[in-house]
């Protein structure tokens, strides 16, 4: 097994044959995305991923480029992790991402004991719909369903910071696993691109929600809403109005909140923004 050492945005020579790989990312951190990029020898057919324990999908570029869009769950430990590739009946290559360190915000809040613990009256309800996240992010479609670059949801910038831990009557509750933009109630929501609506419907944490499943694993989830304008099963286009913002769910105030799993690792939907948004030159 060769293997090579991590090297963003630097290409790497190799010798005809052989996997050549380069990675691109805002940075290598927990709730990061990076993007592979792998030239493969001719005819070598499926090129295959996995990272992080999990398989990954790769798709075809063009020109004999495949990428793989690989997410660094925030709770991922600082260390090297080995990406494998492998690419028709060659060898595989290792790829080492060295992953730094990152310090998430801790916030501590006294709120209505109601709003910490549901009643046992919902528990029911709360173990189904998170049974069918689970399916959810389980069943992504084996192609890519986007073209386009990302696009962001709502105009305003986002004001809650991804990856926050909050600690709530001292109680330490779920790291915030994705980003809020403080919109002013009725605001259009625009999906982030095209994909297949996979939920459309109100959730008890999240409200009414909306997630499309963008292909190869990757996922855009918008919730909160005040009303929801697709349904599930749909195909959207990038910039579609899905919905508007709202206060539905276990929130205090109107805003959305996007998240997104990639693979199912949970990352920032800025660091989405960064790599495939408007304004990267990787698409």
């Amino acid at each position: 097994m060769m293997r090579i050492g991590v090297a963003a945005l630097v290409a790497l020579l190799a010798a005809p044959g052989t996997i050549q790989i380069t990675a691109r990312s805002r940075s290598v951190q927990p709730g990061e995305l990076v993007i592979l990029s792998m030239t493969v020898p001719q005819a070598s057919g499926k090129v295959r991923v996995r990272a992080f324990n999990r398989d990954v999908e790769a798709y075809a570029d063009g020109d004999g480029v495949w990428r793989a869009l690989v997410g660094i769950d925030l709770d991922v430990k600082p260390g090297t992790y080995p990406i494998s590739v492998e690419a028709g009946a060659g060898a595989p290559t290792t790829y080492d991402l060295v992953v730094k360190s990152r310090v998430f915000r801790t916030r501590r809040l006294t709120v209505n004991e109601a709003f910490v613990t549901p009643p046992a009256s919902e528990q029911a309800r709360i173990d189904r719909e998170a049974a069918l996240l689970n399916s959810v992010w389980n069943a992504s479609a084996p192609e890519r369903l986007w073209a386009a670059a990302f696009v962001r949801p709502v105009p305003q910038e986002a004001n809650s910071a991804f990856g926050t831990r909050s600690i709530f009557n001292g109680k330490p509750r779920n790291a915030h696993g994705g980003a809020d933009f403080l919109s002013p109630s009725g605001t259009p929501i625009h999906a982030p691109n095209a994909g297949r609506v996979a939920v459309a419907r109100d959730l008890y944490f999240s409200g009414n929600t909306v997630i499309i499943d963008h292909g190869l694993g990757l996922f855009s989830m918008l919730a909160h809403m005040s009303a929801i304008d697709v349904h599930e099963g749909d195909r959207v286009t990038a910039g579609q109005v899905l919905g508007r913002v709202g206060a539905t769910g276990r929130v205090t105030g109107p805003h959305l909140h996007w998240a997104v799993r990639a693979s199912g690792a949970r990352v920032d939907p800025l660091s989405l923004l960064s790599v495939l948004g408007q304004t990267s030159a990787a698409q």
